[in-house]
C-alpha cells in the first residue's frame, strides 16, 4: 500500500495543456493503475461524493471511463449493492463522513466490495489515516490509498472554477468579515487551487492584489480588503507543504500565480461583450454550455428537440468562439457557400439559386448522412448566430453597445446617459440596469444622495435593481484605495479625458469590427505580469524568487518568444487566438483539424502564468488568456470561484446586502 502522490509531472516531454494533464491523471493515473495483476481483464466499480463526481465530469466523459474498465458509476452515500467479486476505486474528498462510509463498505465478514483502491482529492489529515489504518479488517482489502491532489473543476483548456457560486456573498457582503462562512469558503478555495499546482507539479511565484496601507489611522481596512491576501497565505501553506511530500515537486519556482479580487474590474462583468461564445450565453437560454434546438422528425411529423453542447469538440465551436459575432457569422456563410459549390447533392437542394435556410441544411444533413457530423455542426451554428443577430436587431443592441463603450472609454457621460433613459422608456430593464452600473464605475458621485433615485425613476428601476448598483460599493473597499496610484481603479483621475475607466490600447492595430474596442483590465495585468511591471506595494509576493528559478516574468528563458506573425493583411481576427483563425479549406466544412492545430501552437512554450479571480470571472476574461497564450508564448490558465454571466453577477451582486443568501436566486 502506498500512500503518496504520483510521480506524473507536466514537465519535459510532450507539452500538455493545462486540462490534458488533469483529464490523463484522472483516466490514467487513477482508473487505469488500479487494474491489479490478477484482475486486469475485471470491471470495476467506481464511487464517488458529490464534489468528486464533479470533478470527474469538468475533465472526462462517461466514454472515457468506462475504456478504464469501469462498470458502474456509484454515489458514495446512496444505498449500493454488494458486489463482493468486483474491486471498487474510490475517488473521494478526505472528509470524516467519507471516511466513515468507506471503511464501513469493506469492513466485516461481507464487504461489499473485493478490493478498494483509495484515491482522496486533497490532501489527507493525519487523523483520518490512523483510522483507517488502525481498522485492521479493512487494511489487508485496499489495494492503493493516496491522495490525487486533484480537487478543481476543468472548465476549459485553460481554465478552472474552485465552484463557490457564493463567494462574492461569503467574503465581500455586508455581514462577511463577522460570519465563520468566510475562513471556510477561503480555506477551501484555497485547498482546491492548492491542489491545481500539486496536479501540474507546478510550484508558484505568488503574487496577490495587497490591502492598502492607509495614511488615515481612523480608517481602518476592512476583511473585504484583505481577501486577496489571506487566500495568498493560505494557498501558500498547502504548497509548501508539497515541496517535502509530493515525489518530484519542484523546489524553485516553475510558474507565476497572481490572485485577484472582482473588485479590479467591475466593468467587464457587466458590460455587453460581442464575441460569439459571450453573446451565446449572454443572449441565449442556455444550461451551462447545453443548447436545446429543433430539427425535423425524420417520420415527417412534429420537429425534435435536441439538445447540443457548445464546447472544444466541436471544431467550429473552436474556431469561432472568440470571434467577433459579425466576423462568425461572416465565417459561417463562406462555410455554406464553400459546401454547396463542392457538393452536387447540396446544389440539388439549393432551388433556384436561392439561400439555404436553417430548415434546408437540416434536412440535408438527412439526406447525406456521410456528412452528417460536420453539416449538423455548421447548421446548428447557422442556427444560433441567426438567433443572435435577431436579437441585436430587435432589442437595439448596437446603439446600446456603442455608448457602453463610449462610457468607459470617456467618449461619452452624463448628457448620453440621460438622453438614452429618455428615449428608452419602454426598453429592457436589464439592459438599462447594466447600463447604469457601468455609469455608477464611471461617475460614482452621480449616485450620491438623490441623485441615484431620479436615475432610477427616469430607467423605470426597482429598488430591488438598485441594489446591484449600491452593492458594488462593497466590492471597492475604502476611498483610500481609489484615489492610490499604480491601482486599477475604476475611476480614473478626473483630469483625465472625462472620467474614462479604460484607455486605448497603445501599440494595438485599429478594430475592423464594430464595438470590439473594449478590453477586461486583467488583459493589462497579465502583461504587466509578464514584462516584470506590476507594481511591488500594490501586488506583493509570498516568496522571492528562488536564485536558480530566473527572472519570474520567464525573460531570457521563455523559449519561442518570438511574436506571432498576422496572417494576410486583414486586422478581423486581431482578438482571436491566433491558434482559433480560420485556416484553408479544401472540403467546404472542414475547420482544418483545430483540434489538432491547437497542441501543435504549445509546442515551445514559456512558464505558465495562471491568475485567479475572487469573486467570479467573465467570457471576455477567458478569451483575453487564449489571446495572451499565442501573443505571449506561456499558456494562461484563468482560475475562479465561477464563471459568470451578466444576469447571475447582478443576481449576486443584488444579494451581497441580504443577510441570508438564496440558492434560488442564483439558479443552482
Amino acid at each position: 500500500m502506498s500512500f503518496s502522490d504520483s510521480d506524473s509531472s507536466s514537465h519535459g516531454g510532450e507539452y500538455k495543456t493545462f486540462r490534458q494533464v488533469s483529464r490523463d491523471r484522472l483516466l490514467y493515473e487513477m482508473l487505469q493503475s488500479s487494474k491489479a495483476g490478477d484482475s486486469r481483464s475485471l470491471w470495476k466499480v467506481l464511487i464517488m461524493d458529490k464534489v468528486t463526481v464533479k470533478v470527474m465530469s469538468h475533465s472526462c466523459k462517461m466514454a472515457d471511463i468506462t475504456d478504464q474498465g469501469i462498470s458502474l458509476v456509484e454515489d458514495l452515500f446512496r444505498r449500493r449493492q454488494p458486489l463482493p467479486s468486483m474491486d471498487a476505486i474510490y475517488f473521494i474528498q478526505p472528509s470524516k463522513e467519507n471516511v466513515i462510509m468507506f471503511l464501513s463498505d469493506m469492513s466485516g465478514r461481507e464487504p461489499l466490495y473485493k478490493k478498494a483502491y483509495v484515491y482522496f482529492s486533497s490532501s489527507v489529515p493525519k487523523d483520518l489515516v490512523a483510522r483507517i489504518k488502525n481498522d485492521t479488517s479493512v487494511l489487508p482489502r485496499i489495494g492503493a490509498l493516496r491522495e490525487m491532489n486533484l480537487e478543481y473543476f476543468s472548465i476549459d483548456s485553460q481554465a478552472f472554477i474552485t465552484d463557490h457560486e457564493r463567494a462574492l456573498e461569503e467574503l465581500f457582503g455586508k455581514e462577511a468579515g463577522s460570519s465563520h462562512r468566510f475562513d471556510a469558503c477561503l480555506n477551501v478555495m484555497a485547498t482546491r487551487i492548492a491542489t491545481v499546482f500539486a496536479s501540474l507539479k507546478e510550484f508558484p511565484f505568488v503574487r496577490y492584489r495587497a490591502a492598502k496601507v492607509l495614511d488615515d489611522a481612523s480608517t481602518m481596512t476592512t476583511s473585504r480588503e484583505l481577501v486577496p491576501t489571506k487566500l495568498a497565505a493560505a494557498i501558500w501553506n498547502n504548497i509548501t507543504t508539497y515541496k517535502s511530500a509530493i515525489p518530484n515537486f519542484p523546489q524553485t519556482e516553475t510558474c507565476e500565480l497572481l490572485i485577484v479580487d472582482r473588485s479590479i474590474d467591475q466593468i467587464a462583468p457587466i458590460i455587453h461583450e460581442w464575441t460569439y461564445d459571450a453573446m451565446c450565453h449572454d443572449m441565449l437560454d442556455l444550461e451551462g454550455n447545453k443548447y436545446v434546438h429543433e430539427i425535423p422528425s425524420k417520420s415527417g411529423g412534429e420537429p425534435e428537440k435536441k439538445e447540443v453542447l457548445l464546447e472544444d469538440n466541436d471544431p467550429v465551436w473552436l474556431e469561432l468562439r472568440h470571434a467577433h459575432i459579425a466576423e462568425a457569422s461572416e465565417k459561417l456563410s463562406e462555410k455554406m457557400t464553400n459546401f454547396v459549390s463542392k457538393n452536387k447533392a447540396a446544389q440539388l437542394q439549393q432551388r433556384d439559386g436561392s439561400e439555404l435556410s436553417t430548415r434546408d441544411l437540416q434536412k440535408m444533413v438527412q439526406a447525406l448522412p456521410q456528412y452528417n457530423e460536420q453539416m449538423e455542426k455548421l447548421s446548428l451554428h447557422v442556427e444560433i448566430a441567426g438567433k443572435l443577430n435577431a436579437i441585436i436587431r430587435d432589442v437595439g443592441l448596437r446603439e446600446l453597445g456603442q455608448l457602453e463603450q463610449d462610457l468607459v472609454f470617456g467618449d461619452a457621460g452624463t448628457k448620453e446617459v440621460i438622453n438614452y433613459l429618455r428615449m428608452k422608456q419602454n426598453g429592457m430593464c436589464e439592459n438599462k440596469l447594466r447600463l447604469l452600473m457601468i455609469y455608477a464605475s464611471v461617475y460614482p458621485e452621480k449616485f450620491e444622495g438623490d441623485k441615484a433615485t431620479k436615475l432610477m425613476q427616469l430607467a423605470k428601476l426597482s429598488s430591488e435593481d438598485m441594489k446591484a448598483v449600491k452593492n458594488m460599493k462593497l466590492l471597492e473597499g475604502s476611498n483610500s484605495r481609489k484615489t492610490s496610484h499604480g491601482t486599477f481603479s475604476l475611476k480614473f483621475d478626473s483630469a483625465k479625458r472625462k472620467n474614462a475607466a479604460r484607455k486605448d490600447r497603445t501599440g494595438e492595430e485599429e478594430e475592423t469590427w464594430a464595438l470590439s474596442r473594449f478590453y477586461p483590465m486583467i488583459e493589462e495585468l497579465i502583461e504587466k505580469l509578464n514584462k516584470g511591471e506590476l507594481p511591488k506595494e500594490d501586488y506583493q509576493s509570498m516568496n522571492n524568487p528562488s536564485p536558480s528559478s530566473g527572472p519570474p516574468q520567464g525573460g531570457s528563458v521563455r523559449s519561442g518568444r518570438t511574436s506571432v506573425p498576422s496572417q494576410g493583411g486583414s486586422v478581423r481576427s486581431r482578438r482571436t487566438a491566433t491558434w482559433a483563425r480560420s485556416r484553408a479549406s479544401d472540403d467546404g466544412y472542414s475547420s482544418d483539424s483545430v483540434l489538432r492545430n491547437v497542441s501543435n501552437d504549445f509546442k515551445k512554450m514559456g512558464k505558465r502564468i495562471f491568475i485567479f479571480i475572487i469573486g467570479g470571472a467573465t467570457r471576455s476574461e477567458l478569451r483575453v488568456c487564449h489571446k495572451l497564450t499565442a501573443k505571449l508564448r506561456r499558456e494562461i490558465v484563468l482560475g475562479s470561484t465561477s464563471i459568470d454571466d451578466p444576469p447571475q453577477y447582478i443576481t449576486k451582486l443584488k444579494l451581497l446586502s441580504e443577510k441570508e443568501l438564496s440558492a434560488d436566486g442564483l439558479g443552482i
